[in-house]
């Protein structure tokens, strides 16, 4: 009974072991704030667009608010060098204020290096830009224009 019980003592303090070591070298899941961002602003007159844009591995998330004074549309567009990999746009907004998300696929090896983000309008039937930025992985920021 004495081997038995010893056995069943040092299969427990294993099993303790085992345990603390797991929580010791279990790494944490990555959080937004592990990875790069770069901030933005899109104003046009009483319209604008800004936030933040997020550089994941296989994706760029893109988030702001969005506020449409008239009628206008906004554009994302991921690239990889001179490759694009994603483009999306919210629909019209006519003299509205939200949240507009936008989360591109740049499923390629290192992810989207730079985005496009750019506000339209209507001109008859033909889309005109208002303003532009450019945001590249490598910067917290964003520049005027498209590069």
């Amino acid at each position: 009974m004495k081997a038995k019980s010893r056995t069943s003592r040092v299969g427990a303090i294993v099993a303790a072991v085992a345990s603390v070591a797991g929580m010791v070298f279990t790494a944490a899941p990555a959080t937004a704030a592990d990875y790069p961002t770069s901030t933005f602003e899109l104003p046009y007159t009483a319209s604008h667009y800004n936030g933040t844009a997020t550089w994941y591995n296989r994706s760029v998330s893109v988030t702001g608010t969005f506020k449409a004074s008239n009628c206008r549309r906004i554009y994302v567009r991921a690239f990889a060098g001179n490759t694009s990999l994603d483009f999306q746009s919210t629909s019209l907004w006519c003299n509205r204020t939200d949240t507009a998300p936008f989360t591109l696929d740049t499923n390629v090896v290192g992810g989207a290096d730079n985005i496009w983000i750019y506000m339209t309008y209507l001109d008859g039937a033909v889309e005109r830009n208002l303003v532009e930025r450019t945001c590249y992985r490598s910067s917290n920021y964003c520049v005027d224009g498209l590069h």
